[in-house]
């Protein structure tokens, strides 16, 4: 049989904002993660999830550093894809941009299954900090968007179960230290894309591991899966046991039907078959199936209240159709981690492909009708039979290599010698990132950053925090051991290793820092005061008149100092350090509401009412953050205007 299935690059221009420098400062604090319930909800959830929910939650972002230097000025800008396609459907995927499947076309009918993002547009959503909407994403680490969002990942050509090829993806996740791929295949003549998904623990421990597949559909559908009842989280951090279809007088199945953002999580029966499907007023659209090691299915709405309107804007641009997601996940909530054994691997098979079935009538009806249409385009049995073709290949060594994620996985195959066949992380995607740490791993010291330049990233894994214990105790070697001491969860020793470093040659203020928030989380914000002036004038005696690293540094650092001042009144030391930031600094919507805050901490009321009436964007607002709002009604007792808009649960 002749194999028509193709890989090949091109590039799509797209109006796209730029990501910008990631923030420089180790993220000692998890940005706020509003996945979180409250423990009345737990004792009523069945064993296994209440445990799950308990098992390993994220505390720290360590090592992977925040992403917050992007704004909101968008230029047309070339992006790389990959395509994989047949005579049936057309799978578009960014590399660069975590291997997301941006566009997922069936050749017959001209339609696309997906919604496609008509600009690239970063936001306030992955864990740590900057995602765009759209597509199929792959979430890997801990609850919430990946760290590899915005992040490149490796690619390749790999023969397929078939003969023809499929696309492999790969990448090490730096916050469970595990390597993952995923591989695409369109088999000749398929109206299913496949996706073969491998998670690997190579440790001799057990690690939790977390894993949707998140899919954005139009939002005016109707979405279907087998569950007669659901778990709802709403932003009031609740989780509720719900019917299906209908919850608080409504259809929420039409995702036009809700007013506030929420997440569906649905109770699939152990028996029946794993889908998810989204389906237009015509009863087309998309469908995903999978293997059932892929066991949850989950429906997110944004709401068509003003908040979640604000939201849909805000990720793309005014006039454009909103969209919902379809989830398929390892566990049945978005709030749980699962064991990994060590020395393990879990792994399972998705398809996607179009699909038409009838959305309307009785639930149970209109689920039995779908299933057995399933059935009829893709066999339960020839998914199961898919996944047995693929397994053998997924050890495949790669071929033609299409793109470079990262040298992570690279320096940690280094240090250990594992094998992980498939997803070869060669010592040529090394680079300036890892070069300091490969320096520690092979002659047992850090050397010191280049000059003029503020120190790098910490890894913080049990085995790198050893190698810095040895390791001769410069100022730099403390402050990284501390950072890796506290990600430890051993503070007190973290803050000795910080206050030995003070003592040591060299700048202050990474050290200060780091004590300055120990101080903040030890409830001492008075001396986490102190030490921010201390460490912020520090740092504009080494940076001079900033620019390039330090202008990234400098605002992350004034950032963190007026929040800590205004905390304890001291409005004069706050604007001492508002004034030696550079303009354009001051200028960004972050720094303007910071402004706000500062005039009215100073009294100057009419001031800080002028900058929200001049209008700002904080273009790294967090999901769930109110801080607009709660400003704002410190201001008036007038409404707070649509443009500042973000609530995600109804006013408290």
């Amino acid at each position: 049989m002749e194999i028509v299935t193709t890989i090949r690059r091109e590039v799509l221009t797209l109006p796209a904002a730029q990501l910008g420098p990631d923030n420089p400062l180790p993220a000692l604090r998890p940005l706020d993660e509003m996945h979180r319930i409250e423990d009345r909800d737990k004792k009523d959830l069945p064993r296994d999830m209440a445990r799950q929910i308990g098992y390993a939650p994220l505390r720290s972002l360590l090592p992977v550093p925040v992403r917050d230097g992007y704004g909101r000025d968008r230029e047309p800008r070339r992006l790389d894809t990959l395509v994989i396609e047949n005579d049936r459907l057309r799978a578009t995927v960014l590399p660069g941009l975590g291997g997301r499947i941006a566009s997922l076309v069936h050749k017959p009918t001209g339609r696309e299954l997906l919604y496609v993002n008509p600009v690239f547009q970063p936001a306030n959503f992955a864990l740590n900090g900057a995602w765009f909407s759209g597509g199929i994403e792959w979430n890997i680490g801990a609850t919430g968007h990946t760290t590899l969002s915005c992040s490149p990942v490796h690619a390749a050509v790999v023969p397929a179960p078939d003969g023809g090829e499929m696309l492999r993806l790969w990448e090490w996740e730096r916050l469970r230290d595990l390597p993952f791929q995923v591989d695409l295949w369109l088999p000749d003549g398929s109206d299913f894309l496949y996706v073969g998904a491998r998670i690997r623990n190579p440790h001799e421990r057990q690690v939790p591991t977390y894993w949707w597949s998140n899919i954005a559909v139009p939002e005016d559908c109707r979405v279907l899966a087998p569950a007669e009842e659901a778990y709802h989280f709403g932003y009031e951090q609740r989780l509720r046991r719900v019917p299906v279809p209908e919850y608080d007088g409504a259809d929420r199945t039409y995702p036009p039907n809700s007013t506030y953002a929420a997440d569906y999580f649905y109770e699939v029966p152990e028996a029946r078959r794993r889908w998810i499907a989204a389906l237009d007023a015509d009863g087309h659209g998309l469908v995903q199936t999978s293997t059932d090691t892929l066991r949850g299915r989950k429906l997110f709405v944004w709401g068509r209240g003003p908040g979640g309107r604000s939201w849909q804007q805000w990720l793309t641009e005014p006039g454009t159709a909103g969209y919902c997601e379809i989830q398929a996940g390892l566990a049945r909530t978005q709030l749980e981690h699962v064991r990994l054994e060590p020395e393990s691997e879990v792994s399972w098979l998705e398809a996607y492909g179009p699909f038409e079935a009838p959305r309307e009538g009785e639930w149970g009806a209109v689920l039995d009708e779908a299933e057995t249409r399933l059935e009829g385009v893709l066999p339960r049995a020839d998914v199961e039979a898919a996944y047995a073709a693929w397994l053998p290949c997924a050890d495949t060594e790669p071929g033609e290599r299409l793109a470079a994620g990262s040298g992570w996985g690279a320096l940690e195959v280094l240090r250990t010698g594992w094998k992980l066949p498939g997803t070869p992380f060669d010592e040529s995607t090394l680079g300036d990132d890892q070069e300091p740490w490969l320096r520690l791993l092979r002659a047992g010291s850090l050397p010191e950053p280049s000059a003029g330049r503020p120190p790098g990233g910490t890894l913080v894994a049990r085995h790198w925090r050893d190698m810095l214990e040895t390791a001769p105790a410069t100022g730099l070697t403390e402050y990284h051991l501390g950072v890796a001491q506290w990600h430890g969860g051993d503070r007190a020793q973290a803050v000795r290793s910080w206050e030995r470093g003070l003592a040591q040659p060299g700048p202050s203020w990474p050290v200060l820092r780091c004590l300055a928030v120990a101080d903040r989380e030890e409830r001492h914000p008075e001396r986490a005061a102190d030490r921010y002036v201390r460490a912020f004038d520090d740092l504009c005696r080494e940076a001079g008149e900033p620019d390039g690293e330090w202008t990234a540094v400098v605002a992350a650092l004034g950032r963190e100092a007026i929040e800590a001042l205004l905390a304890v009144g001291r409005t004069e030391n706050a604007r001492s350090v508002w004034r030696r930031l550079a303009p354009a600094t001051r200028a960004r919507g972050r720094f303007r509401l910071i402004e706000a805050g500062l005039l009215l901490a100073e009294g100057r009321r009419e001031e800080a009412r002028a900058v929200f009436d001049a209008g700002f964007q904080v273009a790294d607002l967090r999901e769930g953050d109110e801080v607009i709002g709660r400003l704002w009604a410190r201001l008036t007792e007038e409404p707070l205007p649509e443009r500042y808009d973000f609530r995600m649960r109804p006013t408290p």
